[in-house]
């Protein structure tokens, strides 16, 4: 590779490291609690479990309903959810209006057997952590500064590959100085660390870029897909009357044979439309129980109006989500997660120290050479 390139390389991947090094750092650390997200509510009593009842038929869905509503009077229903990992957990989302913001959403969890309330969801210090990595308290201006962050992070690393060659040709593979100066010795950890990693960072910093573009995603596929499926009930007002949740339930089901329901959304909700129930189905295998099929039901009397698959681009966004926490692997994958997290943060810092280091050793050879040039005009 010629010097002018290698140049223009190295600006590249030092600066595009720079810029992101703060937030990276922010990311790789607020990311390592949350690998284990699961397992630290729980021991910490934020995770609600539901009453062990092998082979007790759950109750109708539309008995939960009940139960969340009375549990907050005066609000009324957005989502009810069924958990794919406790089969005895369900989860209702109720609000001051059915398009309210999320942030007023209240979340609470029953047993599906015995509609016991079983606490709130999504309280506790691994929410505070949550929001740090989302968007910073800051909204989606947060998470779409985030996203930038990690495509800066993208174009460090693969500049950070095509340097690697040019500076190690010389050397064996995984060689570390340590005979040389400090300054050498880390950046040979630098740049091993990094070769190391160099699979897992992409993946993951891609993956986190695709999730900070859910909500505009989301809002695509509302106008194009959906926009397409609730056409011929255009000008139709909401339901004067909504259907049971069992009713809902039980067409949604024959809808999607093989299939079995992730959550409802109800008209006039974001996933919807103002007259419709929306029914996500997901399947029974690692993948396809990530993967959601919406299922549309008229709001007042639960008849199917449309199913479709979701397009591509939110497949992938589906796919990205426990791709990026590694939890869809079990415990022995977020072990692997949590390892290549804290060698990143090693990479991290590393690269800054690396920078600092090298500013240090210019400013001290400047000054070395004003000492001498005002040493030779002084004779």
């Amino acid at each position: 590779m010629k010097a002018r390139a290698v140049r223009l390389w190295s600006l590249v991947h030092t600066w595009t490291s720079l810029v992101s090094t703060l937030f990276l750092l922010l990311l790789c650390l607020t990311g390592l609690p949350l690998i284990f997200h699961h397992e630290i509510d729980e021991a910490l009593g934020y995770a609600p479990q539901p009453e062990a009842a092998a082979g007790v038929r759950p109750v109708p869905p539309q008995r939960i309903v009940e139960a969340a509503l009375a549990a907050d009077a005066g609000r009324v229903m957005q989502y009810i959810s069924w958990d794919k990992d406790e089969p005895g957990l369900v989860l209702a989302f109720t609000n001051d209006a059915v398009d309210g913001k999320p942030d007023n959403a209240t979340v609470r969890a029953f047993d599906a057997v015995s509609t016991r309330l079983l606490g709130p969801v999504g309280t506790g210090p691994m929410l505070i952590v949550l929001k740090l990595h989302t968007d910073m308290f800051a909204g989606q201006a947060g998470k779409l500064f985030l996203g930038g962050m990690g495509l800066l992070f993208a174009v460090a690393i693969v500049s950070g590959v095509v340097l690697y060659w040019p500076f190690t040709r010389r050397l064996s593979f995984a060689t570390i100085r340590n005979n040389s100066s400090r300054r050498v010795g880390w950046l040979d950890w630098h740049n091993l660390i990094g070769v190391v990693t160099i699979a897992w960072a992409l993946v993951v910093g891609l993956t986190g870029v695709v999730n900070t573009w859910a909500e505009l995603m989301l809002a695509q596929w509302k106008s194009t897909e959906l926009a397409a499926m609730v056409a011929p009930y255009a000008g139709k007002p909401p339901p004067a009357h909504l259907a049971s949740l069992d009713d809902v339930v039980a067409q949604a089901t024959k809808a999607a044979p093989g299939m079995e329901i992730a959550f409802i959304a109800y008209p006039g909700t974001p996933f919807t439309s103002s007259h419709h129930f929306a029914a996500f189905m997901r399947g029974d295998t690692p993948l396809t129980s990530r993967l959601l099929k919406p299922v549309l039901l008229d709001g007042e009397t639960a008849a199917v109006a449309d199913t479709r698959a979701l397009p591509a681009y939110l497949q992938a966004l589906l796919i990205s989500q426990p791709l990026h926490f590694g939890d869809y692997g079990g415990l022995p994958l977020k072990i692997i997660w949590v390892a290549l997290d804290v060698m990143t943060i090693v990479v991290i810092g590393s690269g800054l120290y690396l920078w600092l280091a090298r500013r240090s050793r210019k400013a001290h050879a400047a000054a070395v050479r004003a000492e001498g040039a005002v040493a030779l005009a002084s004779r």
